[in-house]
């Protein structure tokens, strides 16, 4: 409906970084298990899938994927390519479909802001907080915390290639 929109990924990070800002003095009031979180929710199931074709993971990261929702993937990698990427930029599970990480470094190319956050190394999704409002995950940090037992991305050391 509105993906055009994804073919403007410095558009939709001031987008993002605008209503970011505009989320903040409402934490008080957007809770997880408030009145409020069920029209929250479908709020952002609505818009973000009219957009991204999100699929209500819990914990948005398409400011750091180029605006392209990493869950799409169809074995939902949020690290990068697989590694059967084909030759024409397509995905080796479907292969009439672009490959979510090609179009995500695409894009993330034309984003001054986030667009270096594509090689941050992201956790593996909590499936405890598919279907729940990212956006309220994000303000009250929900959406950072490891269940028990996880290995936080920060405790992962990682070097890029040193260019000759």
């Amino acid at each position: 409906m509105l993906r055009f929109l994804q073919k403007y990924p410095h558009f939709l990070e001031v987008v993002y970084d605008g209503f970011e800002r505009v989320l903040k003095p409402f934490k008080p009031l957007l809770k997880p298990d408030s009145r409020i979180e069920p029209l929250v929710t479908w709020v952002e199931k609505v818009g973000k899938e009219a957009v991204f074709n999100c699929q209500m993971c819990g914990q948005c990261i398409l400011h750091s994927t180029g605006m392209t929702c990493s869950m799409n993937c169809p074995k939902n990698l949020r690290n990068g390519p697989c590694g059967g990427v084909r030759n024409n930029g397509n995905c080796e599970v479907k292969p009439e479909m672009r490959c979510v990480w090609v179009e995500a470094y695409e894009r993330s190319q034309h984003m001054p802001t986030y667009g270096n956050e594509l090689i941050k190394i992201q956790p593996p999704v909590n499936r405890q907080l598919e279907g729940s409002s990212s956006w309220i995950n994000m303000l009250h940090e929900i959406d950072t915390q490891n269940p028990a037992g996880w290995v936080s991305p920060e405790d992962i050391e990682v070097r890029l290639p040193v260019e000759k």
